[in-house]
């Protein structure tokens, strides 16, 4: 091998090893960042035996990655849904415990009996309409908990919307990027990088998929198979719902002029937090609410005063009553507005003695004519009625046929059942999560040892080409005062 030859290849390899230990020293300053793959300083060998560096190009593994955004849309969907319905059970109190609709209604059967067994004891009579005024305030908070969490994940849905249009923002800025950088053959992992960490906070919240072309440009399509980003970003829509009536869904996400979300949706989100909270606010809560305006109803009718006078007056309400003085009637269900008739309450001028007697509705409506202080037949047929069997609301999704209480108590269960429904997926895909994104680290991170281990090498390397150059370079003296 001549000098010269010899002098170009110890070059060659200074320069490549040079490249690769600054790879290496950009992969410990990366380590621990989110996001940052493992950079790799690709090198060939040249004819004459001298060694080049390529490219730098990244570690990745596409089959992992797509793993990993499907996991992260399906785990933001479930917990969506699951913090809702958690707030949903605590708006309904304790499954077990005396606070649960079930439970007061059995309290309420309970009182009305007391009061029965003893009708001239004015005390029964109070305490019958304190246990319907506490049956009362748990719908209407009960009630006020859906309206919150459909509120709530409606804002949650404008907020996701907006996020979205952000990140795609900055998607199309890095994708721009990865395009002209590839196609000029400059090094770009860094962008990649980055274009990957924003596609993983869209798919958080919409399902998203990702189709690669030419130089690296991606084009991104919803899960449902709506285009939401090629070459530029589509725009993502979302008007927040002025009022979220009862039993009404809300307003649509639309990406693009087209509708994911909601019943007629044209191209359907399947994951994600919008997802999650669509569904959360347009089905979930609102069959709670179903069920809570059927429990408020059947108490109206158990309780509702029947003409007495023979003249066929029309029943109407006894001890539970509509009660619209303050809320808006059109926003809200009968459970948000039910509340106990005033003509008994006490602390309100009114007389508990009328459940006993009767009269609530004006003279038509009185059963205890004879004003007889042991009548007790009004309240026995008041608490039959509570018991009775009668017919809920089919779309309730759960049993419509029962009674009042095991209504109230298959309530609870669903509610329950869907919690822990919930909770069982998002473990799973949060599990699935965990173990996506560490098969995807074991392959495209950067190991700290590792690294540290081929940066001695590659400087053992260094050091040998440097001898080597410094080798050549004394021959090269000796032979021009040789020469000399």
């Amino acid at each position: 091998m001549s000098l010269s030859l010899a002098l170009n290849t110890a070059r060659a390899s200074l320069s490549a090893t040079s490249t690769q230990i600054e790879t290496t020293a950009r992969n410990i300053g990366n380590a621990g960042q989110p996001g940052a793959s493992r950079k790799i300083a690709v090198t060939t060998t040249e004819a004459s035996g001298g060694a080049y560096v390529v490219a730098v190009s990244r570690a990745s593994d596409s089959a992992l990655y797509t793993r990993m955004l499907g996991a992260t849309s399906n785990a933001a969907d479930r917990q969506a849904v699951l913090d809702g319905l958690n707030r949903l059970r605590t708006g309904m109190g304790d499954p077990a415990g005396d606070s649960a609709p079930a439970a007061r209604i059995g309290a309420l059967g309970d009182a009305l009996a007391q009061f029965a067994n003893a009708p001239d004891d004015p005390a029964f009579g109070v305490r019958a309409v304190t246990v319907a005024q506490d049956l009362a305030t748990a719908l209407n908070a009960a009630a006020t908990t859906v309206r919150t969490v459909r509120t709530d994940a409606d804002a949650g849905m404008a907020r996701s919307v907006v996020r979205v249009n952000d990140l795609l923002k900055q998607f199309a800025a890095e994708n721009d990027a990865v395009v002209k950088g590839t196609g000029a053959g400059r090094d770009v992992s860094d962008a990649l990088d980055r274009r990957d960490t924003l596609l993983a906070g869209i798919a958080e919240e919409m399902g998203v998929t990702a189709v690669s072309r030419a130089n690296n440009d991606l084009v991104l399509y919803t899960d449902g198979g709506a285009t939401l980003f090629e070459t530029v970003p589509r725009s993502v829509t979302f008007k927040t719902t002025p009022v979220l009536a009862a039993g009404m869904a809300g307003q649509a996400v639309m990406v693009d002029g087209v509708s994911v979300t909601g019943a007629d949706a044209a191209m359907p989100l399947r994951s994600g937090r919008i997802a999650g909270l669509a569904e959360l606010r347009d089905r979930s809560a609102v069959t709670l609410e179903t069920q809570l305006d059927s429990m408020a109803l059947g108490l109206v009718q158990a309780f509702a005063e029947t003409d007495q006078s023979g003249t066929g007056a029309p029943d109407a309400p006894g001890l539970f009553t509509d009660g619209t003085a303050n809320l808006p009637a059109q926003a809200t269900g009968l459970a948000a507005r039910l509340a106990v008739n005033a003509a008994v309450d006490p602390a309100r001028g009114g007389s508990p003695s009328l459940l006993r007697d009767g009269g609530i509705n004006g003279a038509a409506y009185v059963a205890n004519a004879g004003g007889q202080a042991s009548f007790a037949d009004q309240l026995q047929a008041t608490g039959t009625a509570l018991a009775d069997v009668r017919d809920f609301d089919p779309t309730a999704g759960i049993p419509a046929r029962s009674t009042l209480a095991d209504f109230a108590a298959a309530s609870t269960g669903w509610l329950e059942g869907q919690r822990q429904v919930a909770a069982g997926a998002a473990d799973s895909e949060y599990a699935l999560l965990s173990h996506a994104s560490t098969a995807l680290s074991n392959a495209t991170g950067i190991n700290m040892d590792d690294e540290y281990a081929r940066q001695l090498d590659l400087e053992r390397s260094y050091q040998a080409s440097s001898k080597l150059i410094a080798v050549i370079n004394g021959l090269y003296d000796a032979l021009f005062q040789a020469v000399r």
